[in-house]
Formats: C-alpha cells, structure tokens, sequence
C-alpha cells in the first residue's frame, strides 16, 4: 500500500475527491450523474434530434399499429403516450430502470474495492479507505455512462430488449436510429417504421394488462445479479491500471473480467426462468405482430428474420447487460416460442392463448418450449371441462331437507316428505 504521507499520494487523493464531487452517499453504488453526463457528452454531436415530421410520423405509426393489433389479441392497448425519442431522450427517460437493474452488482462492486484495504491500515490510511470505495461507484458509472452511449445510438423503441425501459404505458420510438437501421439493411423507412410500432405496441399491451409481469422479470433479473461473484484479484488488477489523472482509463477496464456467475442453484434457476420468460415474451409479440401486419407489410419476413437474428446473436443491449449485469440477456429459444404461441393460438383462440399469461405458474416452461405439440394437447383448459355434472349435483343439494329434525325413519319405503332426508344409499348418493 502507498504511503499517505508521501507527496504523490496526497496529490491523487485530491485528484480522486475532486473527481467523486458527487459521492456514493448522493448516489448509491454507482455515480449516476457520471454515467448520465459521460452518456450524453457523448452522443450530443452526433444526436440529430427529433424536428416536427419525425415525430408525427412516429405518432402515427403507433397510432396504426395498435388499431392493427386490436383483432389479434383479447389485451387491450396499454398505450397511454405517444412518444419520439431522439438519443439524449432515450437516456433520460430510461436511465432510473438501468440504475435498478445495475444497482445489485455495483453494490458487491463497491463493497469488494472497499475490502482491498486491509482492516489493520484502514485507521492509517484514513481518507484512502473511503476513497477506494468511492473509486468503485466512479469506476462503475464512467463503464455506464459508456455503455448507455454506445446504446443510445442502436435501441430502436424503449421496449427493444424485451423489458420497459421507459414510463408505463409511453411507447417510444426513436426515429434517427430507424431511419439507420433500415438503410443499413435496405429496407423502406415507412415498414420499419410501422414494424417497430407494432412490437411497442405489443409490449405495452402485455406489460399492462398482466400486472405481474413487469415485476416478475425485473424481480428475477435482480435475483440473478445479487448472486454474481465479484473476483477480487480482477478488481485489483483492475484498479492497478487506473490513472487518477486520465479518467479515460476507466472507460478502458473489462468488467466481464471481474464479474464472475456463482453457478448456485439459486442463481441458475434465475437464470433458467428468466430465458424462458423472455423467449415467450419475445415469442408472443413476434406472433401477434405478424397476425396484425399480414400482407400489409410487404418486407414482413425480411424484418421479423432480422429482428430474430439480431436479438439470437445478441445486440447492443444484450452486450450491455452482459457487460454490466454479468448476464446474457436474450431469447435463445425464440423461434421455439413462436411455434408454441402459434400452436396454442390454433387450439384454444386468441382469448385461450392470451389466458395464459394470467398467472406465472400457467406459462409453459422451458419442457414445453422443445415439446410445443406435446404441451398445448397435454395443457389443462378449464373452459373445455363438462361442468353439469357438478351443476346437477348443487341443485340436488339445494332440493334436500334442512329441517330440524332432518330424517325419516330408515324402514319406510315412502321417498322423503317436504322438511326431511332418507338416509337410505340412494339418498346418500
């Protein structure tokens, strides 16, 4: 350890407070106002903004896409705002969902940079023990704020990763990164549009019409990301590699490296449940989309093979969550989700398939995605049970004797009179 009497070592102390003006005790475990301010230095120069026609043309799309929509699933919309983002907006409006998701890994984060100073030195050291704390929330939203750059000039709509980044019921899209999207891809403007519409309007309408939902994946993403183990030797090696003086070299550490998956039961089941849930999530909008777009979106195919390669292969998003998150955020069995929703659609209807989703223990699991056929033919469907036999029975009940005396004598071979009950088989039956 230096020596905090010596020179040098009290001069990148002051260069140290001076960068963490805004302490963990203002921002938690990771310093937000970095993360947004590196975020959005960023990508100022190069944001286009949002001017008039974009976002009328966004507005409409939305508008469109959940009329269209409305035949093809019994959830009614669940978009209450309208919404054109340029790419300071998407940072603005999203940043509080990230600071949830990131939050439990950078807790363990700044807690491990804390623990690099041995118990018997913290006393000599004094500021230099609080500071290697600080150094980890500073550490963690400078890697942030250079992460939600790099997204802000790829998500297409604030619901792309297949979790609400953005406020309840506002669908967003973002209008310059659209229009590059579907020139990189040789595709009309007007369909990408229209097609990225319909899967934010999908979104909204099963984040709010199925209340647990949000919870449960955000819940679940939480739970996978407190049991990440944090590898001290990594955090040491990286903090070795800090210039105090050049807070570039920040921005230059692997996080992945530090972060390492413990592999408990606990942290695999996490794991397992929130792969299955985001593959029927994305599984379920690809196929309501695709019903509402029907031929009305020449370059359909294109843009749903598109759209499933790039969220199977993992983009930006995805990269980011690993990164952050110590987690692979995508649908790897996505194409498997779309035949069972597909399938299921054909059984039981639009209202049949929609009712699955009204709790988490009726979702199919991670069986019934390798085994579609087998599960919508196996599932249990309470509107196709034969429910007379149990009505008749009431209305026997209900006919029976309920006096005080209650019975008749057990010889008698009259059927019982108004006020009394046999007690013969045939009664008990």
């Amino acid at each position: 350890m230096p020596d905090p009497n010596d020179p040098k070592v009290r001069q990148m102390l002051a260069q140290f407070q001076q960068m963490m003006a805004a302490s963990t005790s203002k921002s938690g475990p990771v310093n937000w106002d970095m993360a947004r301010q590196l975020a959005e230095n960023a990508v100022r120069a190069e944001d286009p903004g949002v001017d008039g026609v974009a976002r009328t043309k966004a507005t409409e799309a939305l508008r469109l896409a959940d009329l269209w929509l409305d035949p093809t699933t019994s959830l009614p919309s669940g978009v209450s705002a309208t919404e054109a983002w340029s790419r300071l907006d998407w940072i603005a409006n999203t940043i509080d969902t990230w600071k949830r998701l990131c939050d439990p890994v950078a807790t363990k984060m700044v807690a491990s940079m804390g623990e690099l100073v041995p118990e018997d030195m913290k006393a000599m050291l004094g500021p230099m023990a609080d500071i290697m704390k600080g150094l980890g929330s500073v550490m963690f939203g400078s890697q942030l704020g250079q992460a939600l750059a790099g997204l802000a000039t790829e998500v297409l709509t604030s619901t792309e990763i297949g979790i609400p980044l953005g406020a309840k019921g506002h669908a967003a899209l973002i209008p310059a990164n659209l229009a590059a999207y579907g020139t990189d891809h040789e595709l009309p403007e007007d369909e990408v549009r229209l097609y990225m519409a319909l899967r934010e309007a999908a979104h909204h309408r099963l984040y709010e019409h199925v209340p647990w939902l949000r919870a449960y994946v955000l819940g679940t993403v939480e739970a996978y990301a407190s049991g990440i183990h944090i590898d001290a030797s990594a955090v040491e090696d990286a903090v070795s590699e800090i210039d105090p003086s050049r807070p570039e070299t920040m921005q230059g550490l692997d996080l992945s490296e530090v972060l390492k998956p413990t592999d408990t039961p606990a942290q695999k089941a996490a794991l397992a449940r929130l792969e299955t849930v985001l593959a029927l999530i994305a599984g379920w909008v690809t196929h309501v989309v695709g019903e509402a777009a029907g031929d009305r979106l020449p370059s359909l195919p294109q843009l749903a093979e598109l759209f499933q390669r790039r969220r199977a292969a993992g983009g930006p998003a995805e990269q980011t969550f690993a990164t952050l998150v110590g987690l692979e955020l995508r649908p790897k069995r996505l194409r498997e989700a779309v035949t069972l929703w597909a399938k299921l659609t054909e059984a039981r209807g639009v209202e049949g398939r929609d009712a699955v989703w009204e709790h988490p223990d009726l979702l199919p699991d991670a069986e019934a995605l390798g085994d579609p056929d087998g599960w919508v033919s196996g599932g249990f469907d309470l509107g196709e049970i034969d429910m007379s036999f149990f009505e008749e029975s009431l209305k026997e009940d209900s006919g029976s004797g309920s006096g005080p005396d209650g019975g008749a004598d057990s010889g008698s071979d009259d059927a019982p009179g108004e006020g009394e009950q046999g007690d013969g088989p045939d009664a008990k039956k």
